[in-house]
């Protein structure tokens, strides 16, 4: 075959796009189960950080995770728990595209010192894309043990700022009750004042990523509520 012909040079093109494809196609395949394996250590991690339990370099994740997880529960919009879904397998991002009543809310029960807490996965949208993380609750299902925030595409040094360590650090010991005991979340709000039980300073320049945890964490706590409620009776009925 002439090699200077039109030819020639769309089949060359043809065979190297297909060769190429074929590479990528077969490393992406291959680099799956790592990558998941990674994305459930990345999880686990994210939940025992709520609940005070910091993983090691090196240490066992799924072990700490087992040791401290007791239940995976995977509720439905009346509160009780569909036995059918798997709690760790929810993807909230594509829960979200669901009418409520066909969502799945996971709730995952963990146990330390002697003590229950509850964690919940939240996802909502900041600024210029989804952000999404954990909050834990302590026993009585009103003080905030811990949370955890991730982002997608919020800008640095601003509504990026979520996930640091001193501003997630706020949340531990707010209450997600007002005194009426009316579901309202957490505020991150300005001004300099002191933050009562519900609010927490807002990141400078940072507004409409903080209305969006605002926003995010009431939203997906208010799903909650029908379980918290026969949680609350059954523990009353016990006592």
């Amino acid at each position: 075959m002439n090699r200077e012909s039109n030819s020639y040079t769309f089949i060359f093109a043809v065979v190297m796009v297909v060769i190429v494809a074929f590479l990528l196609a077969f490393t992406a395949t291959s680099l799956k189960p790592r990558q998941d394996e990674n994305a459930k250590k990345e999880k686990m991690e994210n939940i025992l950080g709520t609940i005070g339990i910091e993983v090691a370099e090196g240490e066992d994740v799924e072990a700490k995770y087992n040791e401290s997880v007791k239940e995976e529960l995977s509720l439905i919009s009346d509160g009780s728990v569909d036995e059918q879904s798997s709690a760790f397998d929810v993807d909230l991002s594509r829960e979200l595209k669901l009418a409520v009543d066909e969502q799945h809310f996971p709730l995952f029960v963990a146990e330390v010192n002697g003590e229950k807490l509850y964690v919940i996965p939240l996802r909502g949208a900041g600024l210029w894309n989804a952000i999404w993380g954990y909050i834990s609750l302590e026993e009585d299902l009103n003080t905030i043990k811990g949370v955890s925030f991730g982002h997608a595409g919020e800008t640095p040094g601003l509504g990026a700022e979520i996930v640091q360590p001193w501003f997630q650090a706020q949340f531990e010991g707010k209450k997600i009750f007002d005194g009426t005991h009316e579901l309202v979340g957490v505020t991150v709000s300005k001004g300099s004042g002191t933050k009562g039980d519900n609010e927490v300073d807002a990141i400078s320049g940072a507004t409409i990523t903080g209305d969006g945890v605002t926003v995010m964490i009431k939203e997906r706590l208010s799903h909650y509520l029908p379980y918290f409620e026969k949680h609350r009776t059954q523990v009353a009925l016990n006592q």
